[in-house]
């Protein structure tokens, strides 16, 4: 079946993890063997090729650039202009790929519809990975003119924080407000037709920006918080606001928003018993919720830090995630619901805005 994840942070992982996503995922664990820089080292789950091997023909691919003002304790850059530079060297990375037919962006429904024809085709040729562009918190937008510059480039979704306080509003493990920058750049989003990804908006901000913002939303990788108490994770009133606006929202593979009482270097999937059953209770959690199975899909964040150390222990490689219909099927899902939660949802959002 054919996959769309709606979060992977590709090249950040080529660029600052120095991996070659052409290569393998056993080639390259073996080329970081010994190297002890990062928590993932050799344990790595995603790449192009496995993307393949997953059917997996679609994703929303991410820049990400944190611009760190002196009061902020989080590892970033010390100027936007730094943050910005970062994300156009990231973009010349899915440049390069898009050069040798790895990867190919998707900007419009036209793109879209010929790409997933594409993947449909049976063929034994190499095919190119769809990708659309998102900025993972918008610390590297200098000015409405970079953002301008940034949609010319193919930008397609926005999230307007990350970790900790942004320039244009707050996000995970923070507490704070949008503010007069926050909501000039939610006007300039929703006049671009820019997507508005919620995810790692703190509980502040998230409320402010759902009575300012009036274009399309989705979540690209959020959990629920009635399973995992954290700010990190929606609550059900989120979920229900952003149900309520026919966004979807992606389900996401990190250990720790996936189980309870994760304790960070301590735990290990197996010993905590996360499997992909447990993505599989976020999904029915939203679908109880919405009452259907049109508001939840996927989005992995596979390679957002951590690797085999802190995902489900049933998941080798990112294309395992076509264990996922077997285990929605033994669930009580349909065919129709199961091919909702893999593509459709995502597909249908794109074809909805891109009119």
């Amino acid at each position: 079946m054919l996959i769309f994840d709606a979060h992977l942070d590709l090249a950040m992982n080529a660029l600052e993890w120095n991996r070659d996503l052409t290569a393998s995922v056993v080639e390259i664990r073996k080329r970081e063997e010994g190297m002890t820089d990062k928590p993932d080292r050799g344990k790595n789950t995603v790449s192009l090729h496995a993307l393949r091997q997953g059917n997996i023909g679609l994703c929303v691919a991410t820049q990400i650039a944190r611009f760190s003002k002196k009061t902020n304790p989080l590892p970033g850059w010390n100027s936007p202009q730094q943050a910005w530079a970062q994300t156009q060297g990231q973009l010349a990375w899915y440049r390069e790929m898009e050069a040798i037919g790895e990867m190919t962006q998707i900007t419009n429904r036209i793109q879209l519809n010929d790409h997933i024809n594409l993947w449909n085709q049976d063929s034994a040729n190499k095919k190119p990975i769809g990708y659309i562009l998102s900025l993972e918190g918008a610390d590297s937008i200098v000015s409405f003119e970079h953002l301008k510059k940034s949609h010319e480039q193919g930008l397609r979704a926005i999230g307007p924080a990350h970790y900790g306080p942004g320039t244009y509003a707050f996000g995970t493990n923070s507490m704070g407000s949008i503010g007069t920058k926050g909501k000039e750049l939610l006007r300039e989003i929703e006049r671009l037709n820019l997507i508005l990804d919620a995810t790692h908006l703190c509980d502040q901000s998230f409320w402010e920006t759902m009575k300012v913002y009036n274009g399309p939303v989705w979540a690209s990788h959020n959990n629920c918080r009635a399973i995992v108490d954290h700010n990190r994770q929606f609550s059900d009133e989120q979920i229900q606001e952003l149900i309520n606006r026919k966004a979807v929202i992606g389900m996401a593979l990190d250990a720790w928003m996936m189980v309870p009482n994760w304790v960070r270097g301590q735990s290990s999937p197996k010993a905590m018993g996360v499997t992909l059953e447990t993505m599989v209770d976020h999904i029915d959690h939203i679908c109880q919720l919405a009452g259907n199975s049109s508001h939840v899909g996927i989005g992995t964040d596979l390679d957002g830090g951590f690797g085999k150390e802190q995902c489900p222990h049933d998941l080798d490689t990112i294309s395992d995630l076509q264990k996922l219909p077997s285990l929605l099927s033994k669930r009580g899902y349909t065919s129709k619901d199961i091919e909702n939660i893999m593509h459709v949802n995502f597909i249908n959002f794109l074809h909805n805005i891109w009119r």
